[in-house]
C-alpha cells in the first residue's frame, strides 16, 4: 500500500472531523440532553465524509462531549495493527461550555 491514495492521511482526517463538529455542534451551549444527539451525529457524519475518501479503510470513529467544569479527563487507546498502514487521529474541540474529543482510527483492508 505505498499507493498515496491508499495511505491515512492525518491531514485530510483532520480536517473531516474538525469540519463535521464545527458543523454539527459549534455555537450550541452544553445541554445534558442533547449530547447523545450530538455524539451519535459527529460519530456518523465523521464516517460517511471519511468513506467518500474512497480508501482501503475500515473506520473506527470514538466522539467523547462533555461539560466543562474544571474537572479532569484522562482517555488512554491502545492498538495492534500495522503501522506502516493503518492509522490514528485524535482532535480536541472547545468552545465556553463543552470539550468535543473525536479519535478515529483507520484500518487497512
Amino acid at each position: 500500500m505505498d499507493d498515496d491514495e491508499n495511505q491515512f492521511v492525518v491531514d485530510d482526517v483532520s480536517k473531516i472531523i474538525k469540519d463535521t463538529i464545527e458543523n454539527t455542534i459549534s455555537g450550541n451551549v452544553y445541554q445534558q440532553d442533547k449530547v447523545n444527539q450530538w455524539s451519535a451525529a459527529v460519530s456518523e457524519q465523521c464516517l460517511s465524509a471519511l468513506s467518500k475518501l474512497k480508501k482501503s479503510f475500515k473506520y473506527v470513529v470514538t466522539c467523547s462531549i462533555m461539560q466543562k467544569t474544571g474537572a479532569g479527563l484522562h482517555t488512554a487507546s491502545s492498538c495492534f495493527w500495522d503501522s506502516s498502514t493503518d492509522g490514528t487521529c485524535t482532535v480536541r474541540w472547545e468552545n465556553k461550555t463543552m470539550y468535543c474529543i473525536v479519535s478515529v482510527f483507520g484500518l487497512a483492508i
